[in-house]
């Protein structure tokens, strides 16, 4: 796979502290001509899962060989093992955590997986409570400036995974819950255009019906089509089922919280 100087970060950091921007300190001094591009640094802090989704939905919207350096780490300075993740397009790097559950899922078909043991890549000042700085970042940078997964470390396969809560698809409904909240509110399910599409296609002609627990939630095309304050549903950007509230807050103004049960049905 030939290299591309673009690497992502995704971190639970947030901006107040210099944290991410001393990581791109690291990785412009060992590799000046990558371009690093902020995905995420407001993931709930040591929220493993909605970084694996932020992650997982959002990679194949960067160009072939782009490196994603994942920062979300409660078990810093632990054993827990530093790894790099190689698919068919892609390069992953971060804590053997779960946080790529996503990827492992998505690109099973073409997956390696190395546990980092190469310490003459790293920081040579190294910290127990900053690996973002002293071994994500310089691995990113070295790979993206031309060495290869192998000379990395280890290839394993027992690498871990999290419970990554799956729809439930019966004969004319699906059933899913509320993931991730974002700034406005907008409150994102686990259900999938492509899950979607499959309950539609048992259903032929049916009416598609959505659910926030027993409250039935008109489904729209786009944002502006709602004309008041009430609670509405969207195929959003990601093309993941979404609940909001035009101009408001779905999870405010209705009470949502992560894990709340949302469902579809097809009606007559």
């Amino acid at each position: 796979m030939k290299r591309n100087p673009l690497i992502t970060l995704t971190t639970d950091f947030g901006l107040e502290d210099p944290f991410a921007g001393v990581m791109k300190g690291v990785i412009l001094s060992i590799n000046p001509a990558a371009n690093i591009v902020d995905l995420s640094h407001g993931i709930e802090s040591h929220n493993i899962r909605e970084a694996a989704f932020f992650v997982g939905t959002n990679y194949n919207y960067f160009p072939h060989r782009t490196a994603h350096v994942v920062v979300v780490d409660p078990g810093v300075g632990s054993r827990r093992r530093p790894i790099l993740v190689v698919t068919e397009n892609h390069y992953f790097i971060g804590p053997d955590n779960g946080v790529f559950s996503y990827v492992y899922e998505k690109e099973k078909a073409m997956l390696r997986v190395y546990h980092i043991t190469a310490d003459h890549y790293f920081l040579k000042a190294k910290s127990s409570t900053f690996q973002g700085r002293d071994l994500f970042a310089p691995v990113a940078a070295w790979l993206t400036g031309g060495k290869d997964p192998e000379n990395f470390g280890t290839a394993i396969t027992d690498y871990e995974t999290i419970y990554l809560p799956v729809p439930a698809l019966a004969d004319s409904s699906v059933t899913g819950e509320v993931l991730h909240i974002d700034k406005f509110g907008n409150s994102i399910s686990n259900i999938s255009r492509a899950v979607i599409d499959d309950l539609l296609n048992t259903n032929t002609g049916g009416t598609l019906q959505v659910f926030l627990g027993s409250r039935e939630v008109p489904l729209l095309e786009y944002y502006g089509q709602s004309s008041d304050k009430g609670l509405c549903a969207i195929i959003n950007s990601s093309e993941y089922l979404e609940l909001f509230v035009n101009q408001g807050s779905a999870a405010k103004d209705f009470a949502i919280s992560k894990g709340d049960p949302v469902a579809l049905k097809v009606g007559g």
